[in-house]
């Protein structure tokens, strides 16, 4: 991947993020973040984030809203650079740790 490589970001609601979800993994209910891959190095991919998701955990994580757009656009971003944790084990432990250390990274940064 280019360090130049672009994202799409597309910020949504439940019902449109719960259409994608069941079209293109068939699960019939919203998600708070979705990962689409172009293959293509200039624009890796497409991130779909549910808002009212987000708010929603926003409130159960006692975090401000932007944290967690910011944590699931980390996620989402993840995903398309090929980290997994849909199997757990060592996959998904190493997928939180870059989660996390890049989190860190925006916070260092006075990102966030």
């Amino acid at each position: 991947m280019s360090s130049d490589a672009e994202l799409s970001v597309l910020l949504t609601n439940d019902e449109t993020i719960r259409e994608l979800n069941r079209t293109y993994r068939s699960i019939d209910k919203p998600t708070d973040v979705l990962s689409f891959p172009t293959g293509d190095d200039a624009l890796i991919g497409d991130v779909v984030i549910s808002i009212e998701t987000a708010r929603r955990q926003a409130v159960d994580y006692d975090a401000p809203l932007k944290e967690e757009l910011a944590r699931l656009l980390v996620h989402g971003a993840l995903h398309l650079m090929g980290f997994d944790h849909v199997n757990g084990g060592r996959q998904a432990a190493k997928m939180k740790l870059r989660e996390a250390e890049v989190f860190e990274e925006l916070r260092e940064g006075a990102v966030l």
